[in-house]
């Protein structure tokens, strides 16, 4: 028998940036104690408490975590995105506190590019040709890292270049970039809704980095169905828990499947439901019935930087920005500004919305240095 779920008072919160999951906390009246890489203005505006940690490291969270434990007593965490290269704080942080989301394990296999794939392999779900030596045969080729998020370090690759080490081989597939938001209780799914998202070329060794995404995916019904088997056989199979996101890619009416985000994922800030609370009763196994319908679309869009720059001492975000850095940061170029984010009632007002804000906040900082200062594609 499940014993009843635990809705924590103090929840540690530890992410490469925690803004999202932070509010998500505050709203479900929770009382975040936050740790991560920028502690950004609206993220210390939402914390209970707040430590910025230069990494993700295990030696650079190590004292910020003791600290928050020692002072608040807190026994619960949850984590989100960023841990991809740090496996081992994983694991310091399930030997002092307990996890609300995937177990270690099961985030280092769905992690485990070989063990993946083998797996969708094996459950006859398609996905595009992976390998892990250099390809010996022609085509369009991607070269990836093994460990990554939010597509930094994917690039095109190019045969007469000379082979890293941590990467993998995958064959680029032209199509529709999209994903959808579950819930899992480790055997069943629940989704919550199928999003679009795009990408953008910083450089030629930054090609493919997550740019934005709409909860309006244009995809049909059958796809969304057969995306729904998918997740049918999968959460069982890496018995996930809590909120976790399945990107895919759409080419002439076949899906191929690209990861799984076994932590809550970007898109989860664009449905206006409780899901952190969700998430947190997931983990232990209970999924809520009665998910409440979307009204509207959202989407939300990272402004990057296309030059270095100084944030104005005196500077006034409008109400649409987020992840807001401190009045006098410097950003560095291809680092992101801050984050935007738009509703209406069809998809193309949305992204409409999203062009114009953006900007806006282009001809706000980049004023004498380069008007089309941003990376944007759609």
């Amino acid at each position: 028998m499940t014993a009843d779920p635990v809705i924590p008072e103090y929840i540690l919160i530890i992410a490469s940036s925690a803004r999202m999951l932070v509010q998500a906390a505050r709203t479900a009246g929770l009382k975040p104690l936050v740790i991560d890489r920028f502690a950004d203005q609206d993220t210390q505006a939402g914390a209970e408490a707040y430590r910025r940690v230069e990494s993700l490291a295990e030696t650079d969270i190590k004292a910020a975590v003791d600290y928050l434990i020692e002072c608040y007593g807190v026994a619960h965490v949850v984590y989100g995105s960023g841990f991809e290269c740090y496996p081992d704080s994983l694991r310091y942080l399930v030997s002092r506190l307990e996890i609300l989301g995937n177990r270690v394990d099961v985030f280092a296999r769905v992690q485990d590019k070989k063990a993946f794939f083998s797996c969708l392999h094996d459950l006859n779900i398609p996905y595009p040709d992976v390998s892990f030596n250099p390809p010996l045969y022609g085509g369009d080729w991607l070269i990836k890292p093994l460990q990554g998020v939010g597509g930094v370090g994917i690039q095109r690759w190019r045969a007469e270049e000379e082979s890293s080490t941590g990467v993998y081989w995958q064959r680029y597939i032209e199509g529709g970039q999209n994903s959808v938001l579950f819930l899992a209780d480790g055997g069943s799914p629940q989704v919550i809704g199928f999003n679009r998202q795009w990408s953008v070329a910083l450089d030629d060794r930054q090609s493919f980095v997550f740019s934005g995404i709409i909860n309006d995916s244009e995809l049909p019904d059958e796809c969304k169905a057969l995306v729904t088997d998918w997740l049918k056989k999968l959460v069982p199979t890496f018995a996930l828990k809590g909120l976790n996101s399945l990107d895919f890619i759409q080419a002439e009416g076949q899906g191929y499947v690209l990861e799984i985000n076994a932590r809550p994922p970007a898109s989860m800030q664009l449905y206006d439901r409780d899901l952190l609370v969700r998430h947190v009763r997931a983990s232990q196994g209970e999924l809520i019935a009665g998910l409440s319908a979307q009204t509207g679309c959202a989407g939300y869009q990272i402004v990057y930087a296309l030059s270095d720059l100084r944030i104005p001492k005196v500077f006034a975000w409008p109400p649409w920005c987020m992840d807001l850095p401190e009045s006098g940061a410097l950003i560095g170029a291809k680092q992101p500004i801050c984050s935007i984010i738009a509703h209406a009632e069809k998809s193309r007002q949305v992204l409409e919305k999203l062009s114009i804000r953006q900007q806006i906040i282009v001809n706000k900082l980049h004023q004498g240095i380069d008007r089309y200062g941003i990376y944007s594609k759609r």
